[in-house]
């Protein structure tokens, strides 16, 4: 009788169970949330496009005619530096800004070209990178220009320009 007894109490132990799983997978699944009728479907938030900053945002440093404002980086120590992308040539960019800040600037790399134009002078305890306008030329060598995506727009430009400002205040121009 022994086992008999253990027999039985298994198959109860295994109806019990049978029955436990069957009126667990009968319950009807959790309610799904769904939008009200005639409520618009949820986009994400596209961020606005950057605005370009404003003339005393770069502290008189001057913005070639044609050029296009990118974006800009926090370059630390309250400092910032602005991206512009041009399809004039890096020459003619480089010419204008020897014309209009009446300095010839220096020469960085020769291949590829890159020219900086001092804009202020450098205070390490208050700036990230000195004052100065950089026209670099991205025309030769590999693919057709700079690839500035924005969004979903792709856009190539021959020559970039990366405007420093000062941090904070107005800048102080180095003797010419």
């Amino acid at each position: 009788m022994p086992s008999t007894r253990r027999t039985r109490t298994g198959l109860v132990v295994v109806v019990v169970a049978a029955l436990g799983l069957g009126a667990a997978a009968q319950q009807p699944p959790p309610p799904v949330p769904r939008p009200f009728p005639g409520a618009a479907p949820r986009t994400p938030a596209v961020p606005p496009a950057e605005q370009p900053p404003a003339e005393t945002t770069l502290a008189g440093a001057p913005v070639y005619p044609t050029a296009e404002f990118l974006e800009s980086f926090d370059a630390g120590q309250n400092q910032r530096y602005y991206l512009y992308g041009s399809n004039t040539s890096y020459e003619t960019i480089v010419t204008y800004y020897r014309s209009v800040l009446r300095n010839n600037g220096r020469e960085i790399f020769r291949e590829p070209a890159m020219h900086q134009f001092e804009l202020g002078r450098f205070d390490d305890n208050r700036m990230a990178f000195p004052p100065s306008v950089v026209v670099k030329d991205y025309a030769g060598g590999g693919p057709a220009g700079y690839l500035f995506v924005d969004g979903t727009t792709e856009k190539r430009f021959l020559t970039i320009i990366q405007i420093v400002p000062a941090a904070g205040d107005r800048l102080d121009p180095v003797s010419r």
